[in-house]
């Protein structure tokens, strides 16, 4: 019996290892998707230099504000929406729990450049302007986050609503 007792204990050990090996096998197939952050994380440097740049390029991350809040998001999510154009206007980037949005000033008022919700929320609407103002809202099962810009001199700027 003492040879049974360890027969099956060794098969239950290498029955373990094997999958275990398995699974992480399936987690390394599968990628970043699971266990990061696809394309790494940028520093803040380097979104500012991406929303200074004529035509910036999509960004990877998290970012957290206060709706309503303005200010340069420390990252962005996935840009979604329309494809930037080269303007001489001045961009900047808003954070909601929500999601996030990339707004600028240019000769037609403020147009919304990009856009992208968080997870668990999606795009409900989007007014993209060029106007006096744009909006974008996030829909979440609980919660409703809308995002409004204005220009303000020559900024981008969020405002409450009326």
């Amino acid at each position: 019996m003492g040879r049974r007792s360890i027969l099956v204990a060794t098969g239950w050990v290498a029955t373990a290892a094997i999958a275990t090996l398995i699974g992480l096998g399936a987690i390394r197939l599968v990628g970043e998707s699971l266990t990061g952050t696809p394309g790494g994380v940028r520093s803040e440097a380097e979104i500012e230099r991406a929303l200074a740049a004529p035509e910036p390029a999509p960004t990877t991350g998290t970012a957290s504000a206060s709706p309503g809040t303005t200010g340069t998001a420390s990252a962005a999510q996935g840009t979604t929406g329309p494809a930037p154009s080269a303007s001489s206007g001045v961009r900047r980037g808003f954070a909601t729990d929500g999601g996030t949005a990339v707004a600028e000033c240019g000769v037609g008022g403020v147009r919304l450049v990009s856009w992208a919700p968080a997870q668990g929320y999606r795009v409900r609407d989007v007014d993209r302007g060029p106007d006096d103002d744009v909006e974008v809202t996030f829909q979440g099962a609980a919660r409703e986050y809308e995002l409004k810009v204005r220009c303000i001199g020559s900024e981008p700027v969020a405002v409450a609503d009326d």
